[in-house]
């Protein structure tokens, strides 16, 4: 395998677990310029993405690296030395998947000035009971923006479909109201936006930029949370828009109320507009989607291959199109579309890793990730006030999930009595039932869990 080859591999591997946004804002414009004595060179464009993919990306990277050079034991990153290239160019990976698959890939669909994909469409989004209030939401804020809902905030697990919703409303809006200033980024990229006009002192010019705008979409909001310096700002061009009733649309993987370390005035602006989330699609949704992604990269597939993934994968969009691109690349490279035994035998491991039994360590990672606290925090016998609720979910969880009695749940989280384990279990089981906000709090806990299992 050539070092283009085994790049394209990688790419191909981190799309499927990212959304479109974060993808193009971490790889766009890298590639391996040497591989020699166990270490992989990566050529990146500039310093901030070198860093992000050091700290972020490197564990997802090598993993894939040594699944194709095993003799691999070190990925280093280099600002420059760069060969220009389209992320997955046709005429490398074109032996790996139809022409169709790649031209959804290309760059070619991304407007220069509003970053919208222009392939995501109102039309192109299959509606099901999971997400047709985000939908009717998003299609109410296309249609007369800055008049209804204001914010609209879409909130939801990863792969559900969120970024195309935002990218539709974009979409939909320029080509209505083609004189209207659109933009659609990334959170990430609003951080790094931030700290470039920090660092050239021009944060009133960027301002400014933002505050022009007619229409701002931002994606994977969550991820602003922490950064005070991106969190003030954010703040300050908000309330620009909003007093001029400009519209902003934003995106979560979870609710403004479960996002830790976001400022409360942020929060009470978000949850001051619409909320809508997206839960997992249905079977018939997932099929649909099936049937239309295989309509879209020209591929006739029989309907029990697709019944049979729309059955067996049930948490992520993303993962349908990953499985269906697996099955195109194994008929593109044997020249044959593979039948529902082969189909199978193809997917049998893609299938069998989120049902890897689960641990009381990912469990306590999970809750610890969600809610931005440590590790330690949660198992020592700390009392701090941000740390009681977490804890309490942690217990829960640790019995629903992991089946541990109340007296290893106490063991486990400080030395605690089984009492107090018990105690958190029933408040939590409580909520559950009769709140909304703790039972989607309790759902994407489940499914970082579940992504979790996949990475490990």
């Amino acid at each position: 395998m050539t070092n283009d080859e085994l790049w394209k591999a990688v790419l191909s591997e981190m799309e499927v677990s990212l959304s479109r946004a974060n993808f193009t804002t971490w790889f766009k414009g890298t590639t391996i310029v040497s591989n020699s004595n166990g270490a992989v060179l990566v050529s990146v464009p500039n310093g901030f993405v070198k860093e992000w993919l050091e700290n972020k990306f490197n564990k997802q990277i090598f993993k894939v690296v040594q699944n194709y050079h095993p003799e691999i034991r070190e990925i280093k990153y280099a600002v420059g030395n760069n060969r220009s290239h389209s992320i997955l160019p046709k005429k490398d990976f074109a032996q790996f998947i139809p022409e169709k698959m790649v031209d959804d890939r290309s760059d070619a669909d991304i407007d220069k000035v509003t970053n919208l994909n222009k392939r995501y469409t109102f039309d192109s989004y299959v509606i099901g009971s999971n997400n047709e209030l985000a939908h009717a939401a998003s299609l109410s804020v296309a249609k007369t923006p800055g008049k209804l809902y204001n914010p609209l905030f879409i909130y939801g697990g990863v792969g559900l479909g969120k970024t195309h919703l935002l990218q539709a409303t974009g979409n939909f809006i320029c080509s209505r109201f083609p004189d209207k200033k659109v933009s659609y980024i990334s959170s990430e990229r609003l951080t790094s936006d931030i700290v470039e006009s920090i660092k050239n002192r021009t944060i009133e010019e960027m301002k400014q930029r933002y505050a022009k705008l007619d229409l701002l979409i931002i994606d994977d909001i969550q991820f602003i949370a922490g950064k005070e310096k991106t969190q003030d700002i954010f703040f300050s061009t908000f309330n620009e828009l909003y007093g001029k009733n400009k519209q902003i649309v934003l995106s979560s993987d979870r609710p403004p109320s479960a996002i830790p370390a976001l400022e409360a005035r942020l929060r009470s602006r978000f949850e001051g507009g619409m909320l809508a989330d997206i839960g997992a699609p249905d079977y018939e949704t997932r099929l649909a989607i099936l049937k239309i992604k295989a309509k879209e990269k020209i591929f006739d597939i029989d309907n029990d291959s697709l019944s049979y993934i729309a059955t067996n994968i049930q948490k992520n969009i993303r993962e349908l199109e990953g499985a269906l691109n697996r099955i195109i690349a194994f008929s593109q490279i044997y020249n044959k579309v593979p039948n529902l035994k082969e189909v199978k035998k193809l997917l049998a491991a893609y299938l069998s890793t989120p049902f890897r039994k689960t641990t009381y360590q990912s469990i306590l990672k999970s809750v610890a990730d969600f809610y931005g606290v440590s590790l330690n925090d949660l198992t020592k016998r700390s009392r701090k006030k941000e740390v009681v609720r977490p804890r309490q979910v942690a217990m829960f969880l640790l019995r629903e999930e992991a089946k541990l009695s109340f007296p290893e749940i106490g063991s486990k989280l400080g030395g605690r009595d089984h009492s107090t384990a018990i105690h958190a279990y029933e408040k939590i089981k409580k909520e559950e039932d009769g709140n909304e906000n703790t039972k989607q709090e309790l759902v994407l806990i489940k499914e970082r869990l579940y992504q979790s299992f996949e990475s490990s």
